[in-house]
């Protein structure tokens, strides 16, 4: 592989505060509600001074209301499609994809299915504005050409929808493309930096001053960030070209030029916390060349905000570019803050300390943010313990205000930039900074009219930062800044609202935030409270947060230097048998991870006697009662979060990542199981029925469940398959897989621990030819709950057929031959994330893994160009390292099946991807990730279990084929399709015989009690493992139905039908 690999044997990080940002740690996901109450202390104007402000404000937004009528522009485009309206819905997702798609079949599909659901005739003629009819006109161009004159019955959208269905005309394309590149348009100053800076010689001729975007960000592959590299350096030299030699080389001169605003992420594959090394060795280094050249130009350089995730690593690469001597007198590198982040303020204060240190004046642009939806997304699918944004606008208004006064007391530490479209702040800002040197900042194509009120009226400096690139370059922008601005909250909306009173635009929020006693937004729960009283979400730690993760691989290193043990345990005792065995780590077969001693015929003997003799007991006790021990136990796994990643990491050779999501995944399961328990196996259900009568339906523990799970989620599955048992009122007896015994001792033990009683719960590790075998065939097991292969699972259903007696209950998960469709709607970028994940994460290692994916012709180069140059960037290696991407596969037995595929695949299909793993893994199971291209999936005769993917090519106009090529796998697990357009999606889902569907998404990692995750076919017996049904197939129902009537009439029928009259 192209990439380094990661060091075995990773050494854990100094727990010290290395880089002195604890401050901005200590904020990342502050309580909100005392942290806003601080900063209204920091941002709160007195009574003059808001009155003062006031009056500029309502000033800004009456100029600018005039100057809008008599201009238009975005703002009164957003005004008539904003998100409030489903037209504007529609835009931003045409916007997202139309221009990419290649094919026009698929182009004709996507307008049939956007355009023609949208009522765009009721939007013309509303505005003033040359654009927003324009761009209105040519969305109504295709209802023009129908019978216009004619039938008036039907509506626009009927129109086009059967026009587009009968013709799919060029014409029609043509006029929704037009559309779309006049709405793109408005927020891109040109396609080249040459364009731009033609285009924008008159508002430099007007005072205003430009920071050139560069657009594109997130690079996926060496040749994009070397592309994104290349325009960057063009661009500086235009840039100084078209601004010529400085009169002089002083701050003064250096902030009234133009100058460029550049993403991190743009310059490397791989710009995410877990590569600072290799960033500090392959990314620094292109940055400050960047930097040295705008210095020799005498021009300003400002890095752009990005994730919270990668905020630290921004740092990272920048402290040691504020203390480079080359770059010393130049106070032209400055950095993006964003008010929304509860960084905000420690992340100035970091700062000032820099520029004490350094001497320099850095430029600030104080900035919003715009990753706002999805970092609160984020966030929740990470189960952190609070948000690292603030979840009410005005919040994040209130933060800027601080922000504001912070930067304007330090003249010697920060050269302020206001970036902001909202008029409160603007005439806020000019009060507290007076005649102190700051210049404001607005976005190209918003906030002209406001803006030409500050130029003008206020004679304040303003820059615009103006996108430079393609149409293809700007969807990532452009959805950020209609999601931004386009909301009905937005000042840039409410501004184009002429029915929006000025009093409520130019409010103070600070005065807003006083009135609120709650200051977080109610209505947007904490992480920890998103599943609302019934369970409390499993807790995920930012790894990405050094002081979050030092302190982490500390605890687990102590936990490692000793080795671990595991033993049967019946009854409460671990039990010493003869026979044992040594666990030695997957990454390096030198590492003793820890012994165990196997189970016996005696101890199986014990286990079951013992379980039979417990289980009435324990289903008698009720649900309630079996739920608060599942959820003691839930907070004991949390508490143990140390030791159980570790095992998780050693024993199974999971990456961090990775085994915090098995822990969380084992805590909802104990949660989610324990909700159920109390709603439906506590009290009877009563049934309607005659008069006369009552009928009560409960439901019961079968009586002794044995459970048989594998190694690949060796706590989250043994824990859920466990925990679902014991929930319904059984007692179990679980066979953990021979590879991962220790992860399964431990869990045990805290399941105890909780309060299982030691005759419910026994732990028998051993073979699943010996242990396995022997509780299949034993009467006194009730039922047997199996996640593994498909071949094993067959053959644990015949042994239980035929048995002799009752009939077993079988609940089996079995394994997928996983697909994921994309057609030429799909996004590339989204599509190659989603991909790698899917096939590579925990070394395609899960059920749920994609094995097969079918890409449309149209954009299958491309797109598996760009697969194979992601997957070039991806680290195989210790998985205790955070670089590491792709842990060991988890034996040898493993490595030597994937092996004999790949080699197969090499004689019979295209090689795409095949690099060899690096020498210094050959002491563990390292498979390096391949990928293959094969004719049809038919190819494939069973599940390849680990890092391999198969690229099959499929016409677009034969989505039916693919749906039932998939069918005939048998296999019915996981299906990916990466799509924009609905009806694909709902033909998909339609088609095909899947457990879980995912579209526009990765194919992995199913929520407990969010996805109910299992399949159907050879993919398991259902039901779902975290879903509602579940707990139902470890139970019996039974009813209860009682004569009222046996001891003499009717009495509540008699009262009911009695007659006063």
């Amino acid at each position: 592989m192209n990439a380094p690999t990661a060091a075995l044997g990773s050494t854990v990080p100094d727990t010290g505060d290395r880089l002195g940002r604890a401050g901005l740690s200590a904020a990342l996901l502050a309580d909100e509600d005392a942290l806003v109450t601080a900063l209204i202390g920091a941002a709160r104007f007195d009574t003059e001074d808001r009155h003062r402000i006031a009056r500029v404000a309502t000033k800004l937004v009456e100029a600018a209301r005039e100057g809008r009528h008599a201009q238009g522009g975005i703002d009164s485009f957003l005004a008539e499609y904003g998100l409030s309206s489903e037209e504007g819905v529609l835009l931003l997702c045409l916007a997202e994809a139309l221009l990419r798609i290649p094919d026009t079949a698929t182009a004709d599909r996507l307008i049939a299915g956007t355009i023609g659901s949208g009522d765009w005739a009721k939007h013309l003629g509303h505005s003033d504005s040359v654009l927003v009819n324009a761009s209105t006109w040519g969305l109504m161009l295709t209802g023009h050409l129908l019978d216009w004159g004619g039938d008036k019955s039907g509506d626009l959208g009927a129109r086009v929808q059967r026009l587009v269905a009968r013709s799919g005309e060029p014409v029609i394309r043509e006029a929704v493309r037009r559309a779309m590149r006049i709405l793109g348009k408005q927020f891109v100053l040109g396609e080249t930096i040459q364009d731009a800076l033609d285009n924008a010689a008159q508002d430099m001729r007007d005072g205003y001053r430009i920071s050139f975007d560069m657009l594109g960000e997130g690079a996926r592959t060496a040749g994009d960030a070397e592309r994104y590299g290349r325009r960057y350096t063009a661009a500086v030299s235009a840039i100084a070209l078209h601004a010529g030699a400085p009169e002089a080389r002083t701050d003064e001169t250096l902030h009234a030029r133009s100058g460029l605003s550049v993403k991190l992420s743009a310059l490397h594959p791989r710009y995410v916390a877990a590569q600072e090394p290799r960033l500090q060795r392959e990314l620094l280094p292109r940055v400050r060349e960047l930097a040295l050249q705008m210095r020799d130009a005498w021009l300003p350089l400002t890095v752009d905000a990005e994730e919270a995730e990668r905020l630290d690593l921004s740092l990272s690469i920048m402290e040691p570019l504020f203390a480079d001597p080359a770059l010393s007198n130049w106070n032209g590198l400055g950095l993006a803050v964003q008010a929304y982040s509860k960084r905000a303020l420690p992340l100035i204060a970091w700062l000032a300390g820099i520029a004490e240190k350094t001497g320099r004046r850095i430029p600030v642009r104080l900035v919003k943010g715009a990753y706002w939806d999805s970092e609160i997304k984020w966030a929740q699918e990470a189960g952190l313990a609070g948000y690292p944004v603030f979840t009410r606008k005005f919040n994040t208004d209130v933060a800027y205000l601080a922000a504001a006064r912070a930067l304007l007391a330090r003249p010697d530490s920060f050269y302020p930039q206001f970036a902001t479209h909202n008029a409160h702040t603007i005439a806020a800002v000019a009060d507290l900074a007076g005649d102190a040197p700051y210049e404001f900042q607005r976005l190209f194509g918003m906030g002209a009219p406001v803006y030409r009120q500050v130029v003008e009226a206020l004679q304040k400096p303003c820059r615009i930062y103006a996108p430079v690139g393609g149409h293809r370059d700007l969807l990532a922008y452009l959805v950020r800044r209609l999601l931004e601005n386009g909301a009905n909250t937005s000042f840039v909306h409410r501004l184009a609202d002429d029915e929006a009173p000025i009093p409520a635009i130019v409010a103070d929020p600070v005065e807003k935030a006083v009135r609120l006693p709650e200051k977080a937004n109610p209505a947007i729960p904490v992480p920890p409270d998103l599943y609302g009283s019934a369970r409390r979400n499993s807790l995920g730690l930012p790894l990405w947060d050094d002081a979050t993760r030092a302190p982490l691989l500390a605890a687990m290193s102590e936990v490692l230097d000793t080795p671990a043990s595991a033993a049967p345990i019946v009854a409460g005792q671990e039990i010493d048998t003869a026979d044992g065995m040594q666990i030695v780590s997957p990454h390096d077969h030198r590492v003793l991870v820890g012994t165990c001693a196997l189970a016996d015929d005696k101890s199986v003997d014990a286990a079951l006697d013992a379980a039979k003799g417990a289980a009435s007991e324990w289903d008698a006790r009720g649900g309630a009662a079996r739920a608060s021990i599942l959820e003691r136990a839930a907070d004991l796994f949390e508490a143990a979060r140390p030791r159980l990643m570790a095992l998780l990491v050693r024993e199974a050779g999971k990456t961090l990542g990775n085994a915090q999501s098995d822990l969380r995944e084992a805590v909802d399961f104990l949660r989610y199981y324990a909700a159920e328990a109390r709603a439906n196996f506590e009290t009877p259900v009563t049934l309607k029925g005659p008069t006369g009568e009552s009928n009560e339906m409960s439901r019961h523990g079968r009586g002794v469940f044995a459970a048989i799970s594998p190694w690949n989620f060796p706590l989250a599955i043994f824990t859920g398959q466990v925990a679902g048992a014991l929930a319904a009122g059984n007692a179990v007896v679980a066979k953990p897989a021979e590879q991962t015994p220790l992860i399964a001792a431990a869990a045990t033990r805290l399941l105890h621990e909780a309060g299982v009683p030691a005759d419910v719960l026994h732990l028998l590790p051993g073979s699943g030819e010996t242990i396995g075998a022997a509780l299949v065939a034993d009467g006194r097991v009730d039922g047997v709950v199996f996640t593994g292969g498909t071949d094993t699972g067959k053959a644990i259903a015949k042994a239980l057929a035929a048995r002799p007696g009752p009939i077993p209950k079988l609940i089996a998960e079995t394994g997928g031959l996983n697909a994921m469709i994309v057609d030429s709607s799909a996004l590339p970028e989204q599509v190659v994330d989603d991909v790698l994940r899917s096939a590579f994460d925990s070394a395609g290692q899960r059920c749920s893994a994609l094995r097969v994916l079918f890409l449309q012709s149209d954009i299958a180069d491309p797109v598996t160009e760009m697969i194979v140059g992601a997957a070039e960037e991806l680290t195989l290696g210790d998985p205790l390292d955070y670089a590491t991407d792709i842990g060991p596969v988890i034996d040898a037995d493993a490595r030597a099946v994937l092996e004999a595929h790949k080699e197969k695949m090499r004689a019979e299909a295209r090689v795409l991807f095949d690099p060899q793993a690096d020498q210094a893994l050959t002491h563990g199971t390292f498979v390096a990730p391949a990928i293959f291209e094969i004719p049809e999936i038919g190819v494939l005769q069973r599940e390849v279990f680990g890092p391999i993917l198969h690229v099959v090519r499929f016409d677009g106009n034969r989505l039916a084929e693919v749906c039932e090529a998939i069918n005939a796998t048998g296999y019915g697990l996981t299906l990916g399709l990466h799509s924009r357009i609905k009806a694909t999606a709902d033909f998909v889902a339609a088609k095909a015989r899947v457990g879980n569907f995912y579209v526009n998404r990765n194919q992995i990692g199913a929520v407990v009690g969010v996805q109910p995750f299992g399949g159907e076919g050879l993919s398991g017996t259902g039901p779902k493992a975290g879903g509602p049904l579940y707990l139902e197939a470890f139970a019996v129902e039974r009813v209860r139905t009682t004569n009222l009537t046996a001891a003499g009439g009717n009495a509540s029928l008699l009262a009911a039908g009695g007659d006063d009259s």
